[in-house]
């Protein structure tokens, strides 16, 4: 099988690092988080003018060794607008991967605002209800093929996000 780059977007609390956690179980591919890299990165007291840009980078390059070798990756990032989301059909072309976006709501708002407190309330790295919802007013509609999953709905998106990469 072609290697797959699957590149996960959506807002914090959405869901989309549960659901890329588990495609990574199932698949198994290596999840690279841009929320990791940036961490360390703070961690180590590297700041940048544009925050993020640089985790955004490493997690590219790291994506492009695996592809390199033949292995499918997995991306979990917010992908908030068209600038962060060109990387991934260069990074596709690039290697010759197949390029799958699954990008993950949470129609509910209350559940939505439930699991940004609690992530908060549990790590206060993690974004707080009030900085969500900035990143929301900023996130640009996706444009393009691309599944999308609302981890509010009844039901598991596992099996049927799986067969949406695959194919």
């Amino acid at each position: 099988m072609t290697p797959r780059l699957v590149v996960f977007a959506g807002l914090p609390g959405a869901g989309k690092s549960t659901l890329a956690a588990r495609v990574g179980t199932a698949l198994p591919a290596p999840v690279l988080a841009v929320d990791t890299i940036d961490r360390v990165l703070r961690a180590h007291e590297l700041v940048e003018p544009r925050p993020g840009v640089a985790a955004y980078g490493v997690v590219a390059a790291l994506a492009e060794a695996q592809l390199g070798m033949g292995q499918s990756v997995i991306v979990d990032a917010v992908n908030p607008v068209a600038a962060a989301r060109a990387t991934w059909p260069v990074l596709s072309e690039r290697t010759g991967a197949a390029l799958r976006i699954v990008e993950v709501w949470c129609a509910d708002m209350a559940e939505h605002r439930r699991r940004v407190e609690s992530r908060h309330a549990a790590a206060p790295v993690n974004p707080d209800w009030e900085q969500v919802v900035l990143r929301m007013a900023e996130y640009e509609p996706y444009v393009g093929r691309r599944l999308v999953v609302d981890s509010s709905a009844p039901g598991d998106p596992l099996q049927g996000t799986l067969s949406w990469i695959r194919d």
